[in-house]
């Protein structure tokens, strides 16, 4: 399978689709997800091509994943969270729906269930979500 630079994420990182994002580096962007499963439901993906884990580089996973701890502790103070939930799909057999590299972070508390997938969320929400997101990281 070959990276498709039209996919929804190349999009966003070329300024073609608007974002929340909530953290930025030379190597990856946080971003809330449209459709959340949780309220502070990010997504971090690679700033460069990567279909998924199959044919991402290394250094394009380390950079992933640094960004991923970091969001992670984020929405656990932000939300106050118990836990956190990290999904990564590959292929569309795997789960994937859009084929660049993403991973989601879903906080989480005890004895309560995921929202179902495919919902899209409330802008507002989504924004205020995002809001707390980056006063978290800001300190």
């Amino acid at each position: 399978m070959t990276y498709d630079p039209d996919n929804v994420f190349a999009k966003i990182l070329s300024g073609d689709l608007p974002s929340e994002r909530v953290y930025e580096d030379d190597d990856t962007v946080a971003l809330m997800d449209i459709m959340p499963r949780a309220d502070g439901h990010v997504l971090v993906i690679p700033r460069s091509a990567a279909r998924n884990v199959l044919d991402a580089t290394p250094e394009q996973l380390a950079a992933c994943m640094a960004t991923v701890q970091k969001i992670s502790h984020a929405v656990m103070t932000a939300f106050e969270a118990e836990g956190v939930t990290l999904q990564q799909f590959n292929e569309a057999a795997g789960g994937q729906e859009v084929f660049h590299l993403h991973f989601h972070i879903l906080p989480r508390h005890a004895g309560v269930s995921l929202r179902p997938p495919g919902k899209m969320g409330d802008h507002a929400v989504i924004a205020a979500n995002a809001a707390k997101i980056r006063a978290t990281l800001a300190g």
